[in-house]
This record gives structure tokens, sequence and C-alpha cells, in this order.
């Protein structure tokens, strides 16, 4: 592994490492909190509202200003998505996606923050997403 590649690595470590505790002190780890969040009604729990409230300004500054550079710091180009068109998968995932985190009270990365607890719900959850994710990759082989 070159020089670049190493420290490439590293850097998604770190960001990851953040990213997993900024979950965690959230409390997007927690499936009630997240449960306690989409339900609307008497026992409806806004707290994380408040985190939306704080990373949503955060992210829009720091993604005007980081895409104004030619590249990532720690690449030579961007790699950002160029579909914008609203398909009939993408709508199906985000559906399935949705249904998933109001089911569990887990999406992917607060799941794999959450495997850490060692906690049972966690583990089928992930072993559910991964079998999930393997399920499509064969019927899109299948299917194209």
């Amino acid at each position: 592994m070159n020089k670049q590649k190493l420290l490439q690595a590293f850097v998604a470590l770190i960001v990851g490492l953040l990213f997993a505790i900024g979950l965690a002190i959230s409390g997007m780890t927690q499936p009630q909190k997240v449960l306690g969040f989409l339900t609307l009604g008497s026992g409806w729990d806004p707290s994380l509202m408040f985190v939306m409230m704080g990373a949503i300004p955060v992210h829009a500054i720091s993604y005007r200003w980081i895409r104004g550079k030619k590249s990532p710091l720690f690449d030579t180009k961007w790699h950002v998505p160029r579909g914008k068109e609203i398909t009939k998968p993408l709508i199906i995932g985000s559906a399935l996606f949705g249904i998933g985190w109001g089911l569990a009270g887990y999406c992917p990365g607060p799941a794999l923050t959450s495997l850490g607890t060692g906690g049972e719900k966690v583990i089928y959850f992930v072993i559910a997403m991964v079998v999930g994710m393997l399920l499509h990759r064969l019927y899109m082989k299948i299917t194209t």
C-alpha cells in the first residue's frame, strides 16, 4: 500500500471514530431514543431535533467551503455521485430504509457504532442488514 492510500485509510479511520463518538453522544445509538423521536404523540422525544439543528448548519457551511476546493485534502479528485434522477429503485430503497429505521430504531451508521456494545438486538440488525445488502447485490447481478 502506498503512502497516499495509507494516509487516506488513517484519515478515514479517524473521521469514522469521530462520527461514531458523535452518534453515541447524541443518542443516535439508542433505539428507544430514535423511536421516541420518530413516534409522534404524547411520547414524542424532540431531543434529536436539536442534534439535527446543530448538525445541518455545520454541514451546509463546511460542504460549501470544502467543495470550493479543487480536490479533497487527501485525494486527487472528488468522488461525488452525479445522478440526480429519482428512480423507482431509489424510492423503494428509501421506503425500505425508513421502514427499517422506524421498526428497529437503527440506521446503518448507528447500528455499526452500537456493535461495540455487543447487544443481541443490534447484532441481529447488522446481520439482517448485511444479508439484505448481499441479496440486493445478487439480485442486481441476476437482473443485469
